[in-house]
């Protein structure tokens, strides 16, 4: 339940993360200068802007146009003059520096991170004293905390110093170091090729988020000194140093500049409470704390090979996936790092969780709507951590304000819309820089449409009527609106969407590539998903029954999926011959996964071209498209596929050199590697993981539904399935032994397994009922645990 080095970080893939939602630290581990690199959630560049673009809509017919005469390469031109302006990126707050005076001739040296207390450490000796250091980041007190101890009394000198790379100055104030800064004005993205500078503005006149970092120390011996070239602690044994931060953000709506907080109200607030309670008491907080959602989930897949004192990079490198334990490491470390960057009242992981360094991170480090946001939450619900699901929930409530906007303006439509990137001002207009960006990934207007699943899962997990009515419910149904209004007759009685778009992907035609064209497969399956979950919501509810009835009429009328001349499913509306057979985008697939359109049952003949079209895909691609793969082969059963596209994943990125570009793995502190670092492969492989074990999107429990061959002895606890169920599972020789259901708000529980099985509750047999499928029916109460066992058992 750990990572393990026998030597410091020698870059930032190598750092282990802390955090607590808010606050983030990446901790090098150096023995003689250490580096803690710092980042705070809410500190971006930019501020409140109306980003529409207001001559989008008279632009509109003559891309519909051109598309209805065939015309895709003039339409993929023409629409460039509909997009808007880049997002604003997501900042680093700085670093803190500590210089000790031992010297570096060291030995022993070991750092680590423990996943189950959320404490990274440090240990080495220095002659016959031995220095210890553990750093976590604390939810319930707001701070980083960082523990020294010296094993000799005295000996125990370092100096410390904070820096940042935005703007700043420091000083000092009542033995405690202050930095204070502020972010740009405007950061344009460093993935285009654009050589625009970073804007910075002045302070004083413009609208530019100010920050404010705090570093206050608690001493056991020695003495302590603060001066401008930073903190001096002296002949001390141990020492306990707090870290806060805050910025003037107050709101996706208001100017941080001239309707921001103070930044310096609420950091010197926590790091005084902080610095209040010893150490003792800080860290059962934190543990307490963290272990209250971390332990909630075990799981074993089999026995470890690797020897257990072996270096975590060393391991991946020459055990990869055939190491069970190493598994079960990557699973765990995706549910540390959602706890870690996302909690409730923060700001939603982001395409780096809240770990950036970078003044220019790639891809603004903002969120990505057409994949890589929802991909982060995915494994909220099925991994017990629902609680880690709010900040986006709440997100996209704040999307739907701008959206309305957007939809209006940029389409004539009601509802709401977002498209492909969004930012902390929420941003819900087309990307591009008005015009200079590329059709294919930003005239894509469906990034509401796939957010709204994660309300409608939300519910669908936990049950929990209150929330569908008053926070889902009219969030969807606003979504569903812009739908209503944006798709179209063809002429012959089929609804398509004009233009459109498969996320990132182009095809080829007789004038060149060409992103831009009619009713993609995407477009169709994510709609029929919203119309499902609202009808479904709408009857839980008692509401809009003829509504509900205009969603189902305007469903059977969506543009129908193809198959294609391959027998695959076609990701347009006409057979087009993709630009790249292997391109990292796998978006017509949706509706297998995370979606619910396509199944072995329902649908057979679909979905047997969905799976030929995964397969025409291979088995390469970047960190997070193979996350989605593993996802995708386990809807589809393949569970041996799906540990083969794992066993890809755990390979070690040395670097991000052009060689690797393409090439997924992970680095050295099993970050996922895209390259470069993104964070949705490591929560897409946390999620798909828990598909292989457990499935419940047909109506049903589903154990072991695509249990590799492999993992044939195991268990798993904690898990979460639709309906309100919690889950465990244990199996021996690739069979369910036995099962548990907790019924969190009871009803009906249908269960399907490999073989039939008993039921019981608090000893006593259960009433149930078997059909022809296999799949077993039985009553729950609220709050009931029932026992599943095989009755092939001997």
């Amino acid at each position: 339940m750990k990572l393990q080095y026998d030597r410091p970080s020698r870059r930032w893939t190598e750092a282990l993360p802390v955090g607590n939602g808010r606050l983030g630290a990446m901790v090098f581990g150096g023995p003689e200068v250490e580096r803690i690199q710092l980042n705070e959630d809410t500190l971006w560049s930019g501020s409140p802007h109306n980003r529409d673009n207001v001559n989008a809509l008279e632009v509109l017919p003559e891309v519909r146009r051109l598309l209805a005469e065939g015309k895709f390469a003039e339409a993929d031109q023409a629409s460039k003059k509909m997009m808007g302006p880049y997002t604003q990126s997501y900042m680093p707050l700085g670093d803190l520096f500590l210089k000790f005076d031992h010297g570096g001739l060291v030995k022993s040296y070991r750092r680590s991170l423990h996943l189950d207390e959320a404490i990274a450490r440090v240990e080495y000796r220095v002659g016959n004293v031995t220095y210890t250091r553990e750093l976590f980041a604390s939810f319930p007190d707001q701070a980083i905390v960082l523990r020294l101890e010296a094993s000799q009394p005295g000996m125990l000198n370092l100096h410390a110093r904070l820096e940042s790379p935005l703007r700043y100055e420091t000083g000092v104030e009542l033995d405690q170091i202050v930095l204070k800064g502020f972010a740009p004005e405007r950061v344009d993205p460093n993935y285009y090729e654009t050589d625009r500078p970073i804007v910075y503005g002045n302070p004083e006149t413009t609208e530019t988020m100010r920050f404010e970092g705090r570093l206050g120390a608690r001493l056991e011996g020695g003495r302590i000194e603060c001066n401008r070239d930073g903190m001096h602690i002296l002949g001390a044994t141990a020492v306990t140093l707090c870290f806060s931060a805050a910025t003037s953000f107050n709101g996706y709506d208001r100017s941080p500049g001239r309707e921001g907080k103070n930044p310096t109200i609420e950091a010197a607030s926590h790091l005084e409470k902080a610095l209040r309670l010893p150490y003792e008491v800080l860290l059962q907080r934190h543990v307490q704390d963290h272990q209250a959602l971390f332990n909630r989930m075990e799981l074993r897949l089999g026995k470890a090979i690797a020897p257990s004192d072996l270096s975590t990079d060393t391991r991946i490198r020459e055990f990869g996936a055939r190491d069970p334990g190493l598994v079960e490491l990557l699973f765990h470390y995706g549910r540390y790092l959602m706890i870690g960057s996302s909690r409730p009242g923060t700001q939603p992981a982001n395409l780096q969780g809240i770990w950036n360094q970078e003044t220019r991170p790639p891809w603004s480090s903002n969120w990505t709507l057409n994949i890589n946001a929802e991909m982060n939450y995915w494994p909220a619900e099925t991994c017990n951590l629902a609680e880690c699901h709010t900040p986006l929930l709440d997100l996209i409530g704040r999307l739907a304000i701008n959206g309305k906007k957007t939809a209006e303006v940029h389409y004539g439509a009601k509802g709401w819309t977002a498209h492909h990137n969004s930012d902390i001002w929420c941003q819900t207009s087309p990307v591009g820089d008005y015009g200079h960006g590329d059709a294919v990934w930003a005239l894509w207007p469906m990034g509401g449409v796939w957010l709204c699943q994660h309300l409608w899962e939300h519910y669908a997990f936990g049950r929990n009527e209150t929330f569908l009515r008053e926070q889902a419910y009219p969030v969807m149904k606003e979504a569903a609106l812009f739908c209503l209004d944006w798709l179209h007759d063809d002429g012959t009685g089929r609804l398509i969407t004009s233009p459109s778009t498969s996320p990132e992907h182009k095809f080829r035609t007789a004038d060149g590539l060409s992103g831009v064209s009619i009713a993609s497969t995407m477009d169709m399956s994510l709609m029929w998903d919203l119309f499902t979950n609202l009808i479904e919501a709408g009857g839980i509810l008692g509401v809009d029954e003829s509504f509900r009835e205009e969603l189902e009429s305007t469903r059977s009328r969506l543009y129908p999926m193809q198959i294609g001349s391959y027998g695959q499913l076609q990701e347009w509306s006409e057979d087009f011959e993709d630009e790249d057979r292997h391109h990292r985008h796998v978006s017509h697939l949706f509706g297998v996964y995370p979606g619910r359109q396509l199944t072995r049952r329902q649908t057979p003949e679909l979905m047997a071209a969905a799976e030929s079209s995964l397969d025409r895909r291979g088995d390469g691609g970047t960190g997070w498209s193979l996350g989605w793969k593993v996802g995708l082969w386990a809807r589809f059963g393949n569970g041996n596929r799906a540990l083969g596209l794992l066993s890809n994943l755990l390979q070690l990125v040395e670097d991000d050199t052009e060689e690797n570009y393409h090439m997924g793995g992970v680095y050295a502190n099993l970050f996922d590697a895209h390259p470069p670092f993104q964070i949705d492969g490591n929560f897409a492989a946390t999620s798909g993981i828990a598909e292989l074990l457990l499935q419940s999107h047909q109506g049903y429990i589903h154990l072991l539904p695509a249990l590799p061959e492999q993992w044939s002895t195991g268990f798993v606890k904690g898990a979460r399935a639709r309906g309100g169920f919690e889950v465990s599972i244990v199996w021996e020789h690739g069979k369910v032994k036995e099962a548990e259901v907790e019924a969190s708000s009871g009803g009906l529980c249908q269960v399907l397994a490999d073989s039939p099985l008993e039921v019981e509750i608090e000893g006593r047999l259960v009433q149930t009922h078997t059909d022809s499928s296999g799949i077993i029916r039985f009553d729950t109460v609220r709050g009931g645990i029932y026992k599943l066992r095989s009755k092939e058992q001997p």
